[in-house]
């Protein structure tokens, strides 16, 4: 059974933070009580409030990012989690890449609970801006996740 998800980006400070507060939201709605974290494989931005620009879009659309402060995955995310959600490959591999040994909790790409017709990793909007296609996947994404939880 899934209690507790952690999703992980490079810095935690754009798709992870959006991952976390939209499945919050959604999770709210469909009267689910989970845990939800987020969590970046750098350290570059650890401390940090979100990027402006996605607390703005993430605003825009109904969901609150901007108390998340960011910070690294570590070994004892292994084990506090029930399942590991990454934003894309590379950030997947990062994550099994610190997994320790014995650890079973699974890491997924977040684009696996989508429909087949929706992007196979969620792009980065740090440096194209493009905030609200990213939201819009994650929202399906989401949906997609919650669906599979209820049942």
């Amino acid at each position: 059974m899934i209690n507790k998800i952690l999703f992980a980006c490079l810095g935690n400070i754009c798709r992870s933070p959006l991952a976390e507060g939209i499945v919050r939201a959604k999770l709210q709605n469909a009267g689910l009580e989970l845990e939800v974290d987020s969590a970046g494989t750098s350290a570059w931005h650890r401390g940090n409030p979100p990027d402006a620009r996605a607390i703005v879009a993430a605003r825009v659309k109904g969901y609150s990012i901007e108390d998340q402060i960011s910070r690294v995955i570590t070994a004892k995310d292994f084990q506090a989690f029930d399942l590991i959600v990454a934003m894309d490959e590379t950030n997947r591999q990062n994550i099994e890449d610190l997994r320790p040994e014995g650890a079973t909790v699974p890491v997924v790409l977040m684009s696996s609970f989508a429909p087949d017709d929706v992007s196979a990793e969620v792009p980065d909007p740090y440096y194209t801006g493009k905030f609200d296609p990213v939201i819009a996947q994650l929202e399906i994404c989401a949906d997609a996740l919650i669906s599979q939880l209820k049942s």
